[in-house]
């Protein structure tokens, strides 16, 4: 029968003593140990696989409430750091006749951390709260701050984190500095961070929560896909000090990336007027030159395309008159370039060019294998939520054109988009959520040229958070619009055009977000602000820092934060 070990084995019985005996296992500053002559950083040991036959974690059970150290020295007996005993918590898996015991001295093995046979490797993760504008720092940097040589990189404020955490990262860094590290408890550090901001904390990966933002560490960053825990800096190596037995499982990482899924959302695309225009003299891929990567690395990727195919569209004209919209059928090798998995049909003209055109459209995305909601070839057909599973998440989209009327067609017999029904949609919300699903909603809302989220825009929005959505957004905006938490879920009620001919509208009408979503392990842990600029009818690009400060510090604000 496997033992595992119990979130509460704290050790409070030998508290006393484990406080001298955590920094013996504590390796030198950062100073001396992680540095090059040079001053650079050094590279880190490659991390080794555990040798011993592993048993895999999912046979692993949480040991019984009443689970005690063993009281006499034992040879099959285990030590862990008590500050590894919350992070590794259920997660260890021993063999038969083995336990665990208080006293390193007495132990046949010992889990601590340090590199000396590095079996597991923890991520830390740099966050602050969501509404902050730095993105990221460096190494250097942080250590500065962690042995109070500088005050400048946080504007004066400690780092925050629990105390097992602090214990954790001293053991490998060395302590702190007086006064850079403020202790509190998990369970308050967001809200802490949040009443006291600028703020600043380092957390354990499975801590993540989308109220918080990551900040990258020399331009890593834990949530993306790319992410090499080698070359992380806040990666804490995790080493087994004696003769493994057979049967015994610890953990590698708390970070697996067979568990992450990243979805990029985007706002208005219409391949028509000018924008169509300028991909005829440019080419049909043109406007994506600058941001398809962005969108291609995404598990998934989300279109809004608000307007149909048709065989008969004429030649595109850049200063047409009146809103009757069609795109030429070539113009789908730019949402191929982008990626494209799932298109988004909640658009005011999606019924311009009428049914023929609608169901050929339709025709043409199940010809590429995407998924279409929001809108169909009928009323049930559009209604009804896509499920998409990947590592594990399983995500649900549902969406509706909240103006309805003309802008809404579908009905038992006829194609188009869907007006919103609220019953019926919050209801699809909670059956999803029972499911085990995390639902998506998107709007085609009311269109306001402002930063600002309209009354009316809120109210929709957290009628659908109350009901388990995950995540609110609003493709309709041409212009960005505010963000705001409800119920523990993300909305972001405008994220401005993807593909469209508003250049010269507004200061506003060229800035633009692609949001990218991550989702690890069943839940919704972070999403990344993409921030992009149109150079002209057709074509955005990533921004500059400067403008990018520009547009998040107004949306913020328009946010009230």
């Amino acid at each position: 029968m496997h033992k595992n070990i119990a979130g509460r084995l704290i050790f409070m019985l030998a508290s006393a003593l484990l406080l001298g005996l955590v920094a013996c296992v504590r390796s030198a500053p950062f100073s001396s140990s992680h540095l090059t002559s040079s001053g650079s950083l050094a590279t880190p040991t490659p991390f080794q696989p555990v040798l011993w036959t592993a048993v895999p974690t999912a046979s692993a059970t949480p040991a019984p409430p009443t689970a005690t150290l063993t009281a006499t020295p034992s040879p099959n007996s285990v030590w862990i750091a008590p500050f590894l005993a919350d992070t590794l918590s259920g997660h260890i898996t021993l063999p038969e006749e083995w336990g665990y015991t208080s006293e390193p001295g007495d132990a046949a093995l010992q889990i601590k951390v340090g590199d000396e046979n590095r079996v597991s490797q923890w991520v830390y993760a740099l966050v602050a709260p969501f509404p902050t504008l730095t993105d990221g720092v460096s190494a250097l940097d942080l250590h500065r701050v962690w042995k109070g040589e500088t005050d400048d990189l946080f504007g004066g404020q400690p780092l925050l984190m629990a105390e097992s955490t602090l214990e954790a990262i001293s053991a490998y860094w060395g302590e702190p500095a007086s006064g850079s590290v403020r202790i509190s408890p998990p369970a308050e550090l967001l809200d802490r961070a949040w009443d006291q901001r600028p703020a600043w904390a380092i957390i354990p990966f499975e801590q993540l929560h989308p109220r918080w933002k990551v900040l990258a560490i020399d331009g890593i960053s834990p949530i993306h896909k790319d992410f090499d825990i080698s070359d992380y800096e806040l990666t804490i190596p995790i080493s087994l000090v004696g003769e493994p037995p057979e049967g015994l499982h610890i953990p590698t990482s708390n970070r697996h990336p067979g568990k992450l899924t990243t979805l990029m959302m985007t706002g208005v695309t219409a391949l028509v007027r000018a924008t169509a225009f300028t991909m005829e003299r440019q080419g049909v891929t043109y406007p994506a030159q600058d941001i398809a990567h962005w969108l291609v690395g995404a598990d998934i990727t989300h279109i809004s395309n608000e307007v149909p195919f048709a065989e008969d569209c004429p030649y595109p004209n850049p200063v047409q008159e009146g809103m009757r919209f069609c795109s030429r059928d070539k113009y789908i090798d730019l949402l191929v370039e982008v990626g494209t998995d799932i298109v988004e049909l909640t658009g005011d003209h999606f019924g311009d060019w009428g049914a023929q055109a609608m169901l050929h459209t339709l025709e043409m995305y199940q010809e590429k294998g995407w998924l279409t909601y929001g809108g169909g070839e009928n009323l049930q057909a559009g209604r009804e939520a896509v499920t998409i599973e990947h590592n594990g998440n399983r995500l649900a989209f549902i969406g509706c054109n909240a103006k309805g009327g003309g802008y809404a067609g579908a009905s038992q017999s006829n194609p188009g988009a869907v007006a919103c029904d609220f019953e019926w949609i919050g209801t699809e919300i909670e059956r999803l959520r029972d499911e085990g699903i995390l639902p998506i909603v998107t709007f085609q809302h009311f269109e306001y040229y402002t930063y600002t989220a309209q009354a009316n825009q809120q109210r929709d929005a957290q009628l659908m958070t109350s009901a388990g959505a995950v995540i609110v957004s609003g493709s309709q905006a041409h212009h960005p619009q505010a963000f705001e938490f409800a119920h523990g879920a993300l909305i972001h009620h405008g994220l401005g055009n993807l593909f469209f001919d508003q250049f010269d509208v507004s200061t506003g009408t060229r800035q633009a977000f692609i949001d990218r979503h991550i989702f690890y392990d069943g839940r919704h842990i972070s999403t990344e602000l993409l921030t992009i600029m149109f150079v002209d009818y057709a074509r955005p690009r990533p921004m500059t820092p400067d403008e990018r400060a520009v547009l998040l510090e107004a949306v913020f604000t328009a946010s009230g934060w």
